[in-house]
């Protein structure tokens, strides 16, 4: 399995991460705006994280405009919403060496960080 990283290419907050990563050339960047994630993409981050939930950012601006805070979200309404849109995925998620980073915490960063040096 490659070494990857899904981000969005116009969040601030991921550039300044990829600007951060050491070794950064060891991974495949895949902006999931311009090419939005498959199922069998999806389906490999699930595989690794075990849970659909874990890849959800409650942060997006839709979670917010859709009151899906409101809803009893299940694991498969969460595959639907990662898979109908980008801005549900959160970012970065970095797959290296089987393993998942999810998000920008500064705790995950660091360990990103620690694993490509």
């Amino acid at each position: 399995m490659e070494n990857k990283i899904y981000y969005l290419a116009s969040c601030d907050t991921c550039r300044k991460i990829i600007k951060s990563l050491p070794n950064s050339d060891r991974l495949t960047f895949h902006d999931i705006r311009q090419n939005p994630i498959t199922e069998q993409e999806l389906e490999e981050m699930y595989q690794l994280s075990g849970s659909y939930e874990a890849l959800f950012s409650k942060k997006a601006q839709l979670y917010k405009s859709m009151d899906l805070k409101n809803k009893n979200l299940t694991e498969a309404d969460f595959k639907k919403y990662l898979l109908e849109h980008y801005t549900f995925l959160s970012r970065p998620v970095f797959i290296i060496d089987d393993k998942i980073y999810i998000g920008n915490g500064q705790k995950n960063i660091i360990e990103v960080i620690k694993t490509l040096t």
